[in-house]
């Protein structure tokens, strides 16, 4: 036996992965609290996704937001994807002015069976943060996962997507990725 636990309460598919260290916290800088001063999206603002525009309104104004990208929690293990270096700052492209946010995120292993999973808690924290003029891409790291196709087909899919979020029972695992762990 692996080992029990995650979200699913079912065998860990990683019952040991590395853990590596958490990167330090955004600075805010006074250019970013000034309401008059433009503020372009960049990949340390999503990959933090701590302040992200109201939709509406102008380019300066922000919505606080109580968690980070980097803190969507893993489904398996009680870390975040951040720990398990499922996300890197690195890995975050983003286009403010072609409105375009492009995430790649690594599975643990390369047979990862929440790698779906990861990759649709990302894109749902994308889709609720950031304004609606951004086109998203999520998709797993060239070469890191046997499935990749597959699991970038579906991710890429608006359909499927929301089909997935239907699902009340995906939802509420979706959610618990999202949330903040006691």
């Amino acid at each position: 036996m692996v080992g029990s636990g995650g979200m699913g309460g079912g065998l860990l598919e990683n019952a040991n992965p590395l853990i590596y260290e958490r990167s330090g916290d955004r600075p805010v800088t006074a250019g970013e609290e000034d309401e008059q001063v433009p503020d372009s999206i960049d990949a340390r603002e999503i990959f933090d996704i701590r302040r992200c525009r109201e939709r509406g309104l102008g380019a300066s104004s922000f919505l606080h937001l109580a968690h980070l990208i980097r803190s969507i929690n893993d489904p398996e293990h009680p870390l975040t994807l951040e720990e398990l270096n499922v996300v890197e700052q690195v890995r975050v492209q983003v286009s403010d002015p072609e409105s375009t946010v492009a995430v790649a995120f690594t599975p643990t292993i390369p047979h990862c069976s929440m790698a779906t999973l990861i990759g649709l808690s990302i894109k749902v924290k994308l889709l609720r943060s950031l304004p609606q003029r951004f086109k998203m891409d999520v998709h797993i790291t060239p070469g890191t996962h046997a499935s990749e196709h597959a699991v970038n087909k579906q991710l890429a899919d608006k359909e499927r997507v929301a089909a997935a979020l239907e699902n009340t029972h995906l939802l509420e695992v979706v959610n618990q990725c999202l949330s903040a762990r006691s």
